[in-house]
């Protein structure tokens, strides 16, 4: 059986149910056995505009998004002209009949990839004219040879209303029989499933649901946040999760209260979390400044995007790092960690509440919509594997007739206000010793590709999925080249980034010819923390800051220009 790659585009306006359509797709192809990677890209507006999900599908696991597209499902006209330039030559664009593909970019509707169906009048059969998105579903699966096994089971999940998950499920069978009717034959259609020991137990999860999981199997039992994109997610699925977990989550007023309850909350003995975008965390930081001088365990989940100010909101990009890294007055120890994937994303937020606990300091988990948004089949977490760990500290009221003092004032030991130059010196090296300590629990980058590289990508967070898939890429595409002309790739992905970890960078320079940082910021962060930390220098830079996310392909294609065609 051929090892399936196949990348499907549902585009329309922002209210034409694109996200349910992606929903029901990812759930059906994954009870099927395929392994699942979806991205959205969203405007910031309740109606109109354009919206598209693109959920890819097969075999193998997939660690990044992919440009080309096998299938388009256009559910406006606009869809058309923005999305057939990635179409392939053997692709297909699913869309309503009365659609004539006329677009900005040239289909005149006599495409041969331009499928057209009674979307609207058959969803009108079905029972519901809303339904046009299930029929379309329907035409897809069958296009595909996808049997509707599945289907009611999905429905019946994704719709609480019975009566609507019926109309919608009859939509998508007479979608699935208009694909039989067109192809003029009765003939049985052969799905290109997984075979039986090819499947696995999978889930599918995003990157905001996995770190409200990785909270909740590390004990977190109070949130508090106030709305911001995209970290929204984290606060609702937690909110959901209240009873079963026993977990308070608090919408607080705005981003200043938030992290002052989470400290409050940590006073108290509780281990606890907030989490923002960029603009609230620069409301959040004089409370930064506080977990740190108070010396509480803190966790903090900042989910980049495009800045200043409001920027963009619902787009992606990594240009916070150095802000997070030197937010607040003064000098403390923070831990920062960059969240990579899904799975990554869970481990790290529990470990993050342990290095909070043991050094009693704020751990700082930067993400981005990229990160947050974009779901993918994974393996189930191993809780069992997970261990609390917490480090003995006064907790009020715990110890009959103490009272446990702090003060955001300098203080002695025991937080008593201090002036004296001996013991501000004294305690601000007490606290800053934690440093030599973290250095010791950090973890080197991900080393991705070959051995005996000469070219060396460095990247970090969410970058690090399409960086796997272009070094794929690359090593693939140097096959064919003499010694001479040929380079050998090879990448670090780092997840710890403050402390930077260094040993491994240190050595794979080295080796390296040439080292070019990949980030989705304009100036260059990681390579300029690099640069300030160790002795290496970047040669080249891919920046990438136009909201929209790198995928493996484009970091391919761009490697190979920056080194001269590949030569």
């Amino acid at each position: 059986m051929l090892r399936l790659d196949i990348n499907i585009l549902i585009g329309g306006a922002a209210g034409q149910g694109i996200e349910t359509m992606a929903l029901i797709l990812e759930k059906i192809f994954l009870k099927k056995g395929f392994e699942v990677f979806t991205i959205r890209d969203y405007m910031s507006r309740v109606r109109g505009g354009h919206n598209f999900s693109q959920v890819r599908i097969g075999h193998m696991h997939f660690s990044s998004h992919r440009d080309t597209l096998d299938f388009i499902i256009a559910m406006n006209e606009e869809s058309i002209g923005i999305h057939t330039k990635r179409l392939g030559e053997d692709g297909i664009i699913i869309c309503e009949e009365a659609e004539t593909g006329n677009a900005d970019n040239g289909t005149d509707g006599r495409d041969k990839r331009l499928k057209r169906f009674p979307l609207k009048a058959t969803a009108s059969d079905s029972g519901n004219p809303k339904a046009t998105g299930s029929v379309a579903i329907g035409v897809l699966l069958a296009s595909l040879g996808i049997d509707l096994k599945h289907v009611c089971e999905v429905l019946t999940d994704v719709f609480s209303d019975g009566n609507i998950a019926s109309q919608n499920i009859k939509a998508i069978e007479s979608g699935f029989s208009l694909v039989k009717k067109a192809a003029g034959s009765e003939e049985e259609i052969h799905a290109a499933e997984p075979s039986g020991n090819e499947r696995q137990a999978k889930m599918l999860i995003n990157g905001s649901r996995a770190i409200a999981a990785g909270a909740l199997a590390a004990g977190c039992r109070f949130y508090s946040a106030y709305p911001m994109t995209p970290s929204t997610d984290i606060m609702n699925y937690l909110a959901s999760k209240m009873t079963d977990f026993r977990i308070l989550v608090e919408q607080a007023e705005d981003e200043i209260a938030a992290i002052n309850m989470a400290i409050g909350a940590s006073y108290a003995g509780v281990r606890s979390m907030t989490g923002t975008s960029g603009g609230g965390f620069s409301l959040m930081v004089e409370g930064l400044g506080l977990a740190g001088m108070l010396e509480l365990p803190l966790v903090i989940a900042e989910m980049q995007r495009p800045g200043p100010a409001t920027g963009f909101p619902t787009r992606t990009e990594q240009a916070d790092l150095k802000f997070v890294i030197n937010a607040s007055q003064g000098e403390f120890p923070r831990m920062v960690i960059a969240l990579k994937d899904p799975e990554d994303a869970f481990l790290q937020t529990a470990r993050a509440f342990n290095l909070a606990d043991k050094y009693n300091i704020p751990v700082i988990l930067i993400g981005d919509q990229y990160l947050a948004d974009s779901s993918m089949s994974v393996k189930p977490f191993d809780i069992e594997g997970l261990k609390i760990e917490r480090s003995a500290r006064a907790i009020p009221g715990a110890i009959e007739g103490k009272t446990v003092l702090v003060d955001s004032d300098e203080h002695d030991e025991y937080c008593h206000i201090a002036e004296e130059a001996e013991t501000r010196v004294r305690m601000s090296d007490r606290r800053l010793k934690k440093l030599d300590l973290l250095r010791q629990e950090l973890i080197e980058p991900d080393f991705i590709g070959n051995e005996d590289f000469n070219i060396l990508l460095v990247g970090w967070g969410s970058t690090c999925g399409p960086i796997r898939e272009a070094i794929g890429l690359l090593n693939e595409g140097s096959q064919g080249q003499t010694q001479q002309q040929k380079h050998r790739f090879a990448a670090l992905s780092f997840g710890d980034v403050w402390p930077l970890p260094v040993k491994l960078l240190e050595v794979c320079a080295r080796t390296a010819d040439i080292v070019i940082n990949v980030e989705q910021n304009a100036t260059g962060q990681l390579a300029s923390l690099i640069a300030e930390q160790t002795a290496v220098r970047c040669s080249l830079g891919l920046l990438k800051y136009d909201g929209r996310p790198m995928s493996g392909q484009w970091i391919s294609s761009r490697i190979t220009e920056l080194l001269g065609g590949g030569k």
